[in-house]
């Protein structure tokens, strides 16, 4: 077997395609990790020009459901806090309604309210018992501030209450300060206030003074808060003046109370009902 001897003029020329070779390849790898490089950072680019918005979409979305969960938590707490103060409510109303029991010498019937009417001029209350817890007819329903109505219809299980607010309510009244007398009804206008009429007016009362009731008209008993003078007007072309009361008792609020066990004197109802068949 002979070998081909390969002289130096060929082999320069094999070196020196060897080189060129080399070198190309040697380029062209250089080129193509520049353009890697390159494709790589605008591909970066892309994509965080991309992500920008995207993660600000996403933000928001974030954002839109914590302010509803928040809105929806606002909403039950504002539910509990109204529950609470109710409940405060409550229990303040009846600890003035317990300290009032130890306080006074009426013979009290507690009642719940369970029904208002109180968009007219003959408005009314509905409470519970009725016949069934000793209750009658004519009978004064009281808070511990003062008075509210009186018993005008019952059956067996309620009541139906005349308030003060009710065109036909009257009462006999007088001012606590100088026990003028007078008579308080509603005038079937203004929802906040009373008038008390028949008070002459070389009788001095001023807004501070307490009305409360008289018991000279045999129906309720003597000395139960209507209310507070809050102005007074002259009666054109009369002696008397009008005062005009805010009650202390309010219907609006109301849900307990107490019906005062009171019956009319039959003594004193027998002597005028004869005093008036005189003067027929």
């Amino acid at each position: 077997m002979q070998f081909k001897l390969v002289k130096v003029g060929e082999a320069k020329d094999f070196i020196l395609t060897a080189i060129l070779l080399l070198l190309a390849i040697s380029i062209a790898i250089s080129r193509g990790q520049n353009g890697i490089n390159s494709l790589r950072q605008v591909s970066i680019t892309a994509v965080s020009l991309i992500q920008t918005p995207l993660s600000q979409v996403r933000v928001y979305r974030q954002a839109l459901n914590t302010n509803t969960y928040l809105q929806r938590q606002n909403i039950l707490l504002q539910d509990e806090l109204s529950k609470l103060r109710s409940i405060e409510q409550e229990n303040l109303n009846l600890r003035n309604m317990f300290g009032f029991t130890e306080q006074t010498t009426l013979d009290l019937i507690p009642v719940t309210i369970v029904g208002k009417e109180l968009n007219g001029i003959n408005n009314s209350l509905t409470i519970k018992p009725g016949l069934s817890g000793g209750l009658t007819t004519d009978m004064p329903l009281i808070t511990s501030n003062g008075l509210l109505g009186k018993v005008v219809l019952i059956t067996d299980k309620y009541a139906q209450i005349m308030p003060y607010f009710n065109t036909l309510f009257k009462v006999s009244a007088k001012v606590q300060e100088n026990q003028a007398p007078g008579i308080v009804s509603w005038e079937g206008t203004n929802m906040n206030e009373l008038v008390m009429d028949f008070v002459p007016l070389t009788i001095k009362v001023d807004s501070g003074y307490v009305i409360e009731t008289s018991g000279f008209s045999n129906q309720y008993p003597e000395g139960i808060p209507i209310g507070v003078v809050t102005r007074t007007e002259a009666e054109e072309g009369k002696e008397t003046q009008k005062i005009y009361l805010k009650p202390f008792a309010s219907l609006f609020d109301v849900s307990q109370g107490f019906v005062v066990r009171f019956e009319p004197d039959s003594s004193l109802n027998h002597l005028r009902q004869k005093y008036n068949e005189i003067f027929k």
